[in-house]
């Protein structure tokens, strides 16, 4: 999907982009011709049918005017006629992946695709539409194909929904944010390595062989959505994209926490970015802010359990120097710069500790960490209870948007001015940037790999109303919030972020004289709709569920009895899929991934253990841990293509010793380039002891650590619970079943009481009491409307729930 030669030596300064394809098949080969956009240009990849135990990939380096290319399909149709001729298979937009199992290799293609926005003119794609295409052309393959364990690991592949939440694009760099993708110049090959590309294991064979990204694309996982908004009667575009991470990607009670590299589990990037629509030619402004969501990087779980909708929380190994937390912000560091704010909206005080074990243990990780780093780098740490706020008449989202103003300006925000020459079909870099030498000079230029100052030629075109341009200006260091799961909770708090950031953005290119944005505002209320849909969307794919989106609904005065039966329901929905599908849809992610690879004479990936992240637990060691999976073989399609030797690419063994090691690979360097310069930081205009007024603040005692911050000193350990005037009490756990009805908070309680394990098993049969289950369920009545999609819920007089009102509209 990146910059690729179309002709022999060097980079072309006129990138070819392959984006329509058709395949061809003789009873030896498939063919496959590429085009790009226009059509008119074409290439040819040939690939071996006969070989059943190495799949052999070969390119045609001549680039065909479209009528040679259909003389050359035209001659290899005469040479093969005595076995068929040459037939057309599909035609497709790329290519996702090899494969293969215990029989023939399998290729996996793009046979539809779908336009869901565009970034700078370059096009971003959804899939519609796949095909798995067999390769392997011999009788005994085929009748392996068809195995009892072939068949079921080739469904368990096909429930990873690919038309579902994966997006790419041939010509931008999806994977990367706006920020980093016109800071640095870095190839096809790079891009696919990062932490954001799902089919980098399926792609990684073709890759390193033909040494391009001309046949393949790079999907990104996780939400993209663009809306149009009008601002002072301007027309701008807003576009929200979370980029999930594939390293120790998976389910929510199967992921939990950190692993021994530093990956945590639920693992996302959330990046805003604002321009305006103008037409084409005419110069554009353009801005971005970057978030990140993840799990609390210790190492902790709950076992999944059909007895209790919430486990108990496991600290499940000691970590006394806390060196895989370290890994993980230093990971951060890399990546965004510094400062990183830690947001942690997990509980304070509970009547049987559960989040509070992960809160304490998480401040004197913390604590530990900043020991070791300067004043400048230390990690600022805030804590705030945010579900004891929302019972109350809290205004939670002003509140945040305060934590939102504090990190902002100690961040910045990414803003330029992007020229109208830009070519769509070419990547973005520093050249599309209108700059003023002035501001510019300070700027230090990247570097090629091997050290040397790299040219960056600006144009001078665009330069004779320099005075009219802006200083760019760079996002440094981040925000990164948590609550236990990384979905409900936080994805409130990156709403308030984002809405903080988009009055900033909305500042910069001057269509508002203010920074901040009222909360009653259309605007805020179509942002809103945004955000809340993109935590639906993270929350079905990590937790089962949509969101709980309690807080929105009270924002926008929803009738409290259908926010509480829909919060419910969602618990109910979620309890179901973590207990009864997770571990399914765990293998196939682990399939997809690479993780696993399917072997003759060994135990199939349904027989193994329980993938949960602990050392020892109820099922012993963990066979699929990243680092104690001995009987696993991590690379499927690594050395199965050829390159005219029989040993497998150099390169990829290089970077397999890499992650093996630990050490820093191509993800680990600066996501947020950051730049010295003056004007690309903002000055704090509060200290946290104002973040919230004046209201005395109660830290956590020998646990605070103190940083300079203007002119005093303030707590990097600042416990935002002092919002409270209830202090350290617990009065707020104890539930009010007259004000909350039934909410998702006590149901775990509920049915953790009225569920029995008979005397005669060790745990693992459960006996569900049918009278408990019709206490929960009996005062609702489920009613589907229209498709399965719209569920409503009825309170009956029975029910707590019940008002004046009879049903939910």
């Amino acid at each position: 999907m990146a910059a690729e030669n179309c002709s022999d030596g060097g980079q072309d300064p006129n990138p070819c982009y392959l984006q329509k394809f058709r395949l061809y098949e003789t009873r030896s080969n498939f063919y496959m011709v590429g085009r790009d956009k226009s059509g008119t240009l074409c290439r040819i990849l040939k690939i071996d049918r006969l070989d059943p135990s190495e799949l052999t990939v070969l390119e045609d380096s001549t680039t065909y005017p479209e009528i040679e290319c259909y003389d050359l399909l035209r001659r290899i149709h005469e040479g093969n006629r005595s076995t068929g001729g040459l037939k057309f298979v599909t035609a497709c937009y790329g290519i996702i992946g090899f494969i293969k199992f215990l029989g023939p290799h399998y290729m996996l293609l793009i046979t539809k695709r779908r336009k869901i926005g565009a970034i700078c003119g370059h096009t971003i794609y959804a899939i519609s539409k796949t095909q798995m295409i067999t390769i392997g052309n011999s009788p005994v393959q085929s009748n392996m194909a068809y195995s009892k364990n072939e068949k079921r690991y080739k469904k368990l592949l096909c429930s990873v929904d690919l038309t579902k939440d994966f997006f790419f694009s041939y010509s931008y760099n999806v994977m990367h944010s706006l920020q980093r993708n016109l800071c640095k110049n870095e190839t096809g090959l790079l891009n696919y390595e990062t932490m954001f590309v799902w089919n980098e294991f399926l792609t990684r064979g073709i890759r390193n062989n033909l040494k391009n990204t001309l046949w393949t694309v790079a999907l990104v996982y996780g939400f993209f959505k663009q809306v149009e908004l009008s601002v002072s009667s301007r027309d701008v575009k807003l576009t929200l994209i979370a980029r999930r991470s594939r390293h120790y990607a998976g389910t929510r009670y199967l992921k939990r926490g950190v692993n021994e590299k530093g990956r945590v589990a639920n693992d996302v990037e959330t990046e805003q970015i604002v321009f305006e629509d103008v037409p084409e030619g005419c110069p554009t402004q353009i801005s971005s802010v970057v978030q990140n969501r993840g799990s609390i990087p210790l190492f902790w779980s709950q076992e999944t359990s059909r007895l209790n909708l919430k486990p108990d929380i496991i600290l499940s190994k000691k970590d006394p120097t806390y060196e895989a937390t370290k890994l993980h912000f230093e990971n951060l560091a890399r990546r965004y710069g510094n400062p990183i704010i830690i947001l942690n909206l997990i509980k304070r005080c509970e009547k049987k500790p559960r989040e509070t074990i992960l809160r304490s243990e998480f401040a004197n990780a913390i604590r530990y960490i900043n020991k070791s780093l300067t004043k400048e780098n230390r990690l600022r740490f805030l804590h705030w209870d945010i579900n004891r706020h929302s019972r109350k008449a809290t205004n939670v989202l002003e509140l945040l948007g305060r934590v939102a103003d504090y990190a902002l300006n100690l961040t910045g925000i990414f803003y330029c001015q992007v020229t109208p020459n830009c070519r769509p079909e070419g990547l973005l870099d520093l050249t599309c940037v209108l700059q003023n030498d002035e501001h510019f000079a300070q700027i230090p230029c990247d570097k090629s790999d091997d050290g040397e100052k790299l040219d960056i030629d600006v144009g001078s075109d665009n330069q004779s109303s320099t005075e009219t341009v802006k200083p760019p200006m760079f996002q440094t260091g981040v925000l990164r919030t948590n609550c236990i799961d990384c979905l409900d909770r936080t994805n409130v708090a990156q709403y308030a972020y984002g809405l903080m950031a988009l009055g900033r953005q909305l500042h910069a290119m001057g269509f508002t004289e203010s920074q901040t944005i009222d909360q009653s505002s259309p605007l805020a209320e179509d942002l809103m709709g945004v955000y809340e849909k993109m935590g639906d969307t993270l929350a079905l794919q990590y937790g089962g569920s949509a969101a709980h989106n309690k807080i929105f609904c009270q924002r926008r005065g929803q009738w409290q009895a259908a926010t509480q039966s829909q919060e419910l329901f969602r618990t109910l929905q979620r309890y179901y899929s973590n207990a009864y599908m997770d571990a399914e849809k765990q293998s196939a992610i682990n399939l997809f991934l690479g993780h696993f690879q399917p072997q003759q004479g060994k135990p199939a990936l349904w027989e193994l253990d329980s993938d949960q992240h602990y050392s020892v637990g109820r099922h012993g060691p963990n066979l699929l841990n990243e680092d104690a999976r001995t009987s696993i073989k991590r690379s499927m399609s690594d050395g199965n293509i050829l390159c005219g030797t029989d040993s497998p690419m150099s390169a990829s063994n290089v970077r397999q010793e890499s992650e093996n090691r630990g050490e820093a690979i191509s993800e680990s360097t600066h996501e947020m380039p950051a730049y010295g310069i003056s004007y690309s930081r903002f000055t704090p205009r509060m200290s946290c002891r104002q973040l919230f007024g004046e209201i005395e603040d109660q830290f956590l005692g020998s646990n605070r650590i103190c940083y300079e911050n203007g002119d005093e000193c303030n707590c990097t350990n600042f416990d935002m619970d002092w919002l409270s005037s209830s202090g350290n009490s617990c009065d707020d756990d104890v539930y009010d079943r007259s004000a909350a009805g039934l909410s998702s908070e006590n149901i775990g309680a509920e049915l953790k009481t009225g569920m029995t394990t008979s005397p005669s098993e060790s745990g693992s049969n459960i006996k569900v009491s049918t009278l408990l289950l019709k206490q929960i369920i009996a005062p609702f009545q489920l009613c589907v409307r229209g498709s399965s999609s719209y569920i409503y819920i009825f309170p009956t007089p029975s029910s707590p729930l019940t008002t004046k009102r009879s049903f939910i509209p």
